[in-house]
């Protein structure tokens, strides 16, 4: 073999792909405690990085604090990271690690929060602007390639931030949010505690099983060539977060609940579920950001509202996986594999089920009204877009292609 591209009898791609992971996880109820074990091998003074405060009225706070200390760890706190995390707390996280020689960041949150560490921690090793490490429109002009050693302690699941070398960021001046990725950013220890995630209200809880499912629909419909075991992978995760995240939102305290949806956020981003897929892009994500950094909505909740839109205009073009996905995931029987008629009824289901978890599923549910729709399709592209000025998807989206699923959103 020569390296080229070989092809199977349909044209199709075979498989091609590396996959690492670096991150070092550590999942069980009661693992908390060993946070200061695990800190203690990366660094002596530590930037913990916390969100808007539900941390320190229920006490975790203090018992990741006591962890790090009985380590013999120096902790400097950066508090009120904001749910769509914001380069100006970036900035103020970095000048706090600087002023106190951290050389550990420590996340303790949500993914708002743990994306905020890890562009912090890069920050803390680069004297430019934080904001150039952010892909907004152009390459980044400086992509990172070092950072301080990170700890991730989710303590929700949604993002899969604790897992991967991505992070969101919203610049709140210029209304622009956008991610970088870069190796450096992987966290050296994710630390997950289901019990950590017990007191995440109704709507939270809902919102994070619609992000890890649209993180898994994004992989699986922009996917390319031949991936059955993949498929599998992803039809499995889905299945278990409509098993178990209707059991999480009814019941907070049931841990084994809140165990499976912990996992399934974990492993729906990190990277091995979409291998060898060679996806086309994340169209429903990077349309979400644009609407996010306009009106700072929960990013699952702008998730469960594109999502289903785009899959109905996508499926039109590419109904055969949609065909596979409704009778996998919600049994139906198709006349045949591009039974457009099939792939809607299960997106309609897919629908359903974000609706009784109680996910909005349109803008207008968020007070949001259609009078910026082209300013979001414009701002979507500008900040992304292939060779031919569309957004990277399956199939690829021009600027009257998200207007129409914004408009079918609204």
């Amino acid at each position: 073999m020569d390296g080229e591209s070989y092809l199977i009898e349909s044209g199709e791609p075979i498989m091609q792909f590396e996959y690492q992971n670096p991150t070092r996880l550590v999942f069980g109820a009661g693992s908390l405690p060993r946070l200061g074990e695990m800190a203690g091998q990366y660094g002596k003074r530590a930037l913990l990085v916390t969100g808007g405060g539900s941390v320190k009225r229920i006490g975790t706070f203090d018992r990741a604090l006591k962890s790090l200390k009985d380590a013999g760890i120096s902790v400097f706190e950066c508090e009120g990271v904001e749910p769509n995390p914001r380069i100006s707390s970036v900035k103020r996280g970095a000048a706090i690690a600087r002023a106190n020689e951290c050389d550990l960041v420590v996340a303790l949150g949500g993914g708002s929060t743990m994306d905020a560490a890890k562009v912090i921690a890069a920050a803390v090793l680069y004297d430019g602007d934080p904001w150039d490490m952010i892909f907004h429109g152009q390459a980044a002009p400086h992509i990172p390639t070092q950072a301080l050693p990170m700890i991730a302690v989710p303590t929700l699941a949604a993002t899969g931030s604790e897992m991967n070398c991505s992070a969101v960021i919203s610049n709140e001046e210029t209304k622009e949010k956008s991610f970088v990725s870069a190796n450096c950013l992987y966290p050296k220890v994710a630390l997950l505690d289901p019990e950590l995630t017990v007191s995440v209200p109704k709507d939270q809880t809902a919102y994070g099983v619609c992000d890890l499912m649209t993180h898994i629909t994004e992989s699986y419909f922009n996917g390319v060539g031949d991936t059955p075991i993949q498929d599998r992978f992803a039809e499995g995760v889905i299945l278990t977060a409509m098993e178990y995240g209707p059991k999480a939102i009814a019941n907070g305290n049931d841990l084994n609940a809140r165990a499976q949806i912990q996992w399934a956020a974990t492993v729906a981003l990190n990277g091995w579920i979409n291998s060898g897929s060679g996806g086309a892009g994340y169209p429903v994500h990077m349309i979400e950001h644009t609407v996010s950094a306009y009106h700072d909505i929960t990013h699952g909740a702008g998730l469960a509202i594109i999502n289903p839109a785009w899959m109905r205009f996508a499926a039109q073009i590419n109904p055969s996986k949609f065909v596979q996905f409704a009778e996998r995931i919600f049994g139906f029987s198709a006349n045949s594999p591009d039974d457009i008629e099939c792939a809607l009824a299960g997106i309609d289901r897919f629908e359903s089920f974000l609706k009784s978890i109680g996910c909005p599923t349109h803008l207008s549910e968020m007070g949001i009204d259609a009078q910026l729709i082209e300013t979001y399709a414009k701002e979507t592209l500008r900040i992304i877009h292939d060779e031919n000025g569309r957004l990277p998807a399956l199939p690829p989206m021009t600027e009257a292609d998200i207007v129409s699923v914004l408009r079918a959103a609204a």
